[in-house]
């Protein structure tokens, strides 16, 4: 702990907002994957219940089922029973339950470029205090005793470079997580689009 406080020290006044930068990029984290798998538990659950009435054709308690439930998939769903009205005409079924999916999407895709950008962020934050740093380091050391330029020139390129080495560690895991969440966010939205080919091929049976 020691270590750290004296890493964060030496690195100057830039250490302090890319902590903030990282942190904000956690608690997104955070927040978007306990709602992506909050939504795909949903989802699966509001399936589930529906299955049933989309094989027997009672597309009227589909429709309450859909108003009754906050889970997009039905949403998706009930736009789509809403359009059936004696012969199924696929493609007006399909265009009502593409609609739903983009309503859905904003939603499920919401804050998560954000990690992207943040990491860039920090990243940048990071180089511009190495750059600073090193103007003072040279500033410094410009009018100094010859004997002790050497030495106090490494002692403030190393505290410099203290912001470059916390920008790239707080970058790297919100890149990660922005690519983790992208990959979920990206199954859930391909899980919508299947819910509503499956909910297409029952009813046309």
């Amino acid at each position: 702990m020691e270590t750290i406080i004296r890493f964060i020290q030496d690195g100057g006044m830039f250490m302090y907002p890319i902590g903030i930068v990282l942190a904000i990029g956690l608690g997104i984290a955070v927040e978007r994957w306990l709602f992506l798998m909050s939504a795909k538990s949903a989802n699966q659950k509001a399936f589930d219940l529906m299955l049933p009435y989309i094989k027997k054709g009672q597309f009227a308690q589909l429709i309450k089922i859909a108003e009754a439930s906050k889970a997009p998939v039905a949403r998706i769903i009930g736009l789509g029973a809403q359009r059936i009205h004696g012969e199924v005409d696929r493609d007006e079924v399909s265009n009502a339950m593409e609609e739903g999916v983009m309503e859905a999407l904003p939603r499920i895709e919401k804050r998560t470029q954000f990690l992207a950008t943040l990491a860039n962020i920090a990243t940048l934050l990071g180089l511009l205090g190495t750059i600073i740093g090193l103007i003072a380091a040279f500033t410094a050391v410009a009018n100094a005793d010859p004997s002790e330029k050497a030495s106090l020139l490494s002692a403030s390129i190393s505290v410099a470079m203290n912001t470059t080495a916390f920008g790239l560690i707080a970058a790297i895991p919100l890149l990660v997580l922005h690519s983790f969440l992208q990959g979920k966010t990206t199954e859930l939205t391909d899980s919508l689009d299947m819910a509503g080919v499956k909910f297409l091929n029952n009813i046309q049976k």
